[in-house]
């Protein structure tokens, strides 16, 4: 998709846009957010040591008329760089939801970390969960954005009475 696609797709007047950006794919990631002055959170807690740092989830917001959203739209498909999330609720309260999604459990009750955020893990996850588990995933979530498993296009997951609905939105939509 060229940009003014991605534009049309995740900017609209009714949502804010937020990236949850991967540390680990994206370079160099968190000298970029301060460059840039782009408002951030980083999803991990706690005083983090640097390669810690630079390998952190961050969600981001993007901005419209924001030169970093630009390079984020140029350079992060077909790189696993992140998701995309529209939401009407502000980045403190999406910061909770995300950081509260970081941990999960396996069928032993063990804790492992839960890339929700990689978009080859989103994309083979939420096919298989169930309406509550949904609800949770999504929250305040209206529609998380991902790239297609080639990268040419988008995919978009959204929830339409407690099933999980996805449409991809290719170079020809």
């Amino acid at each position: 998709m060229d940009q003014d696609q991605i534009r049309k797709t995740l900017f609209n007047n009714y949502t804010q846009l937020y990236g949850v950006l991967d540390g680990v794919m994206v370079p160099d990631l968190p000298n970029r957010l301060y460059k840039g002055q782009v408002p951030n959170y980083c999803l991990l807690t706690g005083d983090l040591p640097p390669d810690v740092v630079y390998a952190a989830p961050y969600l981001v917001y993007l901005s419209p008329d924001s030169k970093f959203a630009d390079w984020v739209f140029e350079q992060a498909f077909g790189k696993h760089w992140g998701v995309f999330v529209q939401s009407p609720r502000s980045m403190i309260e999406m910061r909770r939801h995300f950081r509260a999604l970081m941990q999960a459990y396996d069928e032993n009750g063990n804790p492992m970390k839960f890339r929700f955020y990689d978009p080859r893990v989103l994309s083979k996850f939420l096919p298989t969960c169930n309406g509550g588990e949904l609800k949770t995933l999504f929250g305040e979530v209206q529609a998380f954005y991902a790239e297609s498993e080639n990268g040419d296009g988008i995919v978009r997951y959204k929830i339409d009475n407690g099933k999980l609905v996805t449409t991809l939105l290719n170079k020809d939509s």
